[in-house]
């Protein structure tokens, strides 16, 4: 009897099998005497269509919202059907006896898993295997200590409900405003939200008024001196060193030049920063966008290439900061490794060297864990020269952060000097760096914390005469625009948002979406053309801005998110029932559909209105190669009516227009109802076409 592992995908399987020795391989999974490892290819299962509940819901008609299936089916998707039904054979198969999940350590991971179990209709007991790298040594620790599945439920139970909760409101505010306002709309949990605080952002800045203002910088000799007066803002006196008034600024200046100035006071305070926390997944995806570039979605994916494929750095798709206490053991393990490159070898001999590690609770802190632990290097060898040069950036940072949070506080003198002359006060800021500390491993080009000006050893009463007056003409600034990283910590930070303090709470702990998925909905509000980039910014369009007109402020608010995601933990930590969550999902989609039949503003959405037509209104040409969708026909194509899941399936009309053909609808009925393909006679002679790939990629050849 032997024990079937499922993994996520092909890679990681092989990673596991070359530990467990399963060297034998069969179509779709390797296997020793002890062990089957077969894989997913990421999700195999998804969430059924309306139409397959019932045909009428093919037709987009407001008199069949709201859709809420009594229950919520599943099905294999048809691009990875070949591999679900391997594993469904292998699930029951007799010779197996127990399946162990492999699948990624978090609740999507749990997910996919679950779904593949229950649509095989599987019943056989299975173990879980949590990991947190992929070396070796991890896989090998994680094996030797599986825990039982049932542990894992209320993950599980978690991650059903956000799906199908995704599922519903989707579906059917999607369906609802699209119809009212008859052009396709998307309406999403997390992206709705998130277009909202982007909306609100972009209204600031139209609306902005620039002012002109000026400063008057006092030139005392040995140092300057930025005029200033107090200001009362929420009970905290404030330096304000604007002046609006052109007249009041030249006063100042003829009121002090060539006049005695004394030092009012002079404040020398010793400060200290301590070392940054370590990464998780949105910090990392911050700080590689501010200083390379890079989009969330790319840093995610070589991170991920980093943890899978490299073996070099811990699991990526994590919401922590902190190490738990059981990696305590493994830090030295890790700072030896990394002692071996050449530009970490003096931080690591210096860290090493230590008497006693310096561990505190901003570095390993079991409480402030959910999955998984920050990011960090792995103890895995490390050839720094077969990375690319993107592999390395990502990977060097998270290197340079694991050291950092073993340095030395940054320490710097911070002087502030008041200058008074005329009953006029003057400002004088300035640094002096005592020690780099941590900063010292700032990444190549990043300068540490600018050095101002050093000061003069001045004391309170110190006599000196106005030298020079300079009038300095200046402007207030918009909000900036959302570029990724400020984007990101945005939806990180949503409770800033909102007005209810349990929601601020909530939001604290989970924000909008996850580490996981924040990429991935900025790329879809790209996409459905809610938002652009325009150099490093993200522009909310025209449409991204309309759309926020016609919706209520529940669904566009962060706090609707918030009471979400406390719900969904709530079910994960086995404090709330399913039903009870669900159940106010279904009360939440009456209102969306309720709020739409309602909607009374007419909004103008340009050339797009009226150009979408919904499915029902066309009329269905055939199964799609790639994922078994319905193929339809727009004016300049024929295309997949999954489009909005990825789907690339497209068959261009003008694609064989350098043969004088214009491929009709009845060409492409032929296509798929003939794999040999169809014959089309024309001017130019008689053509032999057929479709090459799943992508809709035609072959053309000439037989007369």
């Amino acid at each position: 009897m032997k024990k079937l592992i499922i993994a996520e995908k092909p890679s990681v399987a092989r990673d596991i099998a070359k530990v467990l020795g399963c060297k034998k391989r069969e179509d779709g999974y390797l296997y020793n005497d002890e062990y089957i490892i077969s894989w997913a290819i990421g999700h195999l299962v998804t969430l059924c269509e309306p139409e397959e509940y019932d045909e009428k819901f093919k037709k987009w008609n407001m008199a069949t919202l709201p859709i809420v299936p009594s229950e919520i089916k599943t099905k294999v998707i048809k691009k990875t059907e070949p591999q679900f039904k391997i594993l469904k054979k292998l699930l029951n198969d007799k010779s197996v006896e127990s399946i162990i999940c492999a699948t990624d350590s978090g609740r999507e991971g749990e997910l996919i898993f679950r779904y593949i179990y229950e649509l095989a209709k599987c019943k056989k007991p299975f173990e879980r295997l949590w990991i947190s790298s992929m070396t070796e040594q991890a896989i090998k620790e994680g094996f030797e200590n599986l825990r039982p599945g049932s542990d894992y439920d209320n993950l599980y139970y978690s991650a059903k409900c956000r799906s199908e909760a995704d599922w519903l409101v989707g579906i059917n505010a999607s369906r609802a405003y699209t119809i009212k306002h008859n052009v396709l709309l998307s309406i999403g949990r997390v992206q709705t939200p998130t277009l909202s605080i982007m909306v609100k952002r972009q209204e600031e800045i139209d609306n902005f008024e620039v002012k002109e203002y000026k400063e008057v910088l006092a030139d005392f000799g040995e140092y300057k001196g930025l005029w200033f007066e107090y200001e009362k803002v929420e009970n905290k006196k404030v330096e304000n060193s604007k002046i609006f008034d052109e007249k009041r600024a030249e006063e100042i200046k003829e009121k002090i030049i060539k006049k005695e100035a004394f030092v009012k006071s002079v404040e020398c305070e010793n400060k200290k920063v301590r070392p940054p926390l370590l990464y998780d997944l949105t910090e990392l995806q911050r700080d590689c966008n501010k200083k390379y570039g890079f989009s969330a979605q790319k840093t995610l994916s070589v991170a991920q290439s980093l943890y899978e494929k490299r073996k070099l750095i811990t699991y990526p798709r994590t919401d922590s900061r902190y190490l738990s206490n059981d990696m305590v053991s493994k830090i030295k393990g890790v700072l030896f490794k990394v002692q071996g490159v050449d530009i970490y070898r003096k931080y690591a001999k210096y860290i090493l060297g230590l008497e006693k590690l310096p561990i505190t609770k901003r570095i390993v802190d079991n409480s402030k864990i959910s999955d998984h632990h920050a990011i960090i290097p792995t103890d895995s060898n490390i050839k720094i020269e077969g990375l690319s040069e993107i592999e390395f950036k990502v990977y060097d940072l998270i290197v340079r952060r694991f050291l950092q949070v073993f340095l030395p506080d940054y320490i710097f003198d911070s002087t502030k000097i008041i200058t008074e002359c005329e009953n006029e006060l003057f400002l004088t800021k300035g640094t002096t760096i005592i020690h780099k500390g941590w900063t010292i491993l700032n990444v190549g080009g990043e300068k540490e914390k600018k050095t101002e000006e050093i000061l003069p050893n001045v004391k309170v009463d110190d006599k000196f005469n106005v030298k020079k007056v300079k009038i300095e003409n200046k402007k207030t600034k918009p909000p900036a625009n959302y570029n990724e990283a400020t984007l990101l910590s945005a939806m990180e930070n949503a409770g800033r948002f909102v007005d209810d303090e349990e929601m601020k709470e909530q939001l604290k702990e989970s924000g909008l979406g996850t580490p996981a998925t924040r990429a991935s909905i900025i790329e879809r509000l790209i996409k459905v053309g809610y938002i652009k980039r325009s150099g490093k910014s993200l522009i909310p369009t025209e449409k991204g801005k309309k759309i926020m007109d016609i919706l209520p402020e529940e669904m566009k608010s962060p706090e609707t998110t918030g009471r979400w995601e406390k719900g969904l933990g709530s079910i994960a930590r086995g404090k709330m029932t399913r039903e009870r969550f669900m159940g106010g999902i279904e009360r939440y989609v009456n209102y969306i559909i309720e709020s739409a039949k309602e909607e009374e503003k007419v909004i103008d959405f340009g050339e797009e209105r009226g150009k979408r037509k919904f499915k029902n209104k066309k009329e269905v040409l055939g199964k799609c190669k790639s994922c078994g969708g319905d193929i339809l026909e727009n004016s300049k194509a024929y295309f997949c009516s999954n489009w909005q899941n990825n789907c690339k399936f497209t068959i261009w009309k003008n694609a064989l227009k350098s043969y004088g053909i214009e491929i009709n609808k009845e060409n492409i009925k032929g296509l798929f109802s003939n794999e040999k393909g169809i014959e089309i006679v024309n001017q130019n002679g008689v053509f032999k076409i057929r479709l090459k790939d799943s992508l809709g990629q035609l072959e053309i050849e000439k037989i007369k």
